[in-house]
């Protein structure tokens, strides 16, 4: 059968189409652009949506406990200290933990609980994110991997927690902090210098896509 240059025409089209869209939807998410929407179970059983925050900064950080990198930012106490710091005022935190079952770094719910209690963690909310859906939609690569989000839902840093990549606990001190740095941007009203930037860890430990 004959397929006409104008019906050929016009499924090209169709094609074109849908493989724009389907890239625009795994494409990474952009800063200065709208922070993608998601929704999920915390490890207190809540459901959360990042649209209920609308207002508020927000914190999103990928973690994996049994990663080095992490390991330097919390067995130095950087992380609380800045989680502590910033849930004080007007941020929420909410720690992501993409890694499937079976894989480095997954954990139930009340393993999540126990560890934030004992490493004396203060996230806003832990995200379990067992299925990586929320990791695959904002593209995080590594453990930790950072992002900020202002109080517009615009995504305004994405990047590593600091300028030193190493696990090693003497460079925390030393390095540029730029998630600290960007939150203080936000609250000073002024640009944030660095807004972008590679990360660093240990891989983000996803399941099989189904």
């Amino acid at each position: 059968m004959k397929i006409s240059k104008r019906v050929s025409g016009v499924l090209a089209g169709v094609l074109i189409a849908i493989g724009g869209a389907m890239g625009a939807a795994m494409a990474a998410p952009q800063v200065g652009k709208a922070a993608p929407l998601f929704s999920g179970t915390t490890s207190t059983g809540q459901t959360i949506e990042l649209s209920q925050f609308a207002g508020k900064k927000v914190v999103l950080e990928w973690t994996n406990h049994e990663c080095p990198y992490v390991q330097k930012h919390y067995d130095s106490g950087n992380m609380q200290a800045l989680q502590k710091k910033n849930t004080a005022s007007d941020t929420v935190w909410i720690s992501v933990i993409s890694s499937a079952p079976g894989n480095q770094g997954h954990v139930s719910a009340d393993r999540a609980n126990a560890l934030s209690t004992d490493r004396k963690a203060a996230p806003t909310h832990i995200l379990l994110d067992e299925s990586g859906a929320v990791g695959r939609l904002y593209k995080a690569e590594a453990t930790p991997h950072m992002f900020v989000i202002d109080g517009d839902q615009t995504l305004r840093y994405a990047g590593a927690i600091d300028s030193i990549r190493s696990s090693d606990q003497a460079d925390v001190a030393r390095a540029d902090n730029y998630v600290a740095k960007a939150l203080q941007s936000l609250r000073s009203g002024k640009p944030i210098v660095t807004p972008q930037t590679r990360p660093y860890g240990c891989t983000v430990k996803y399941g099989p896509q189904s």
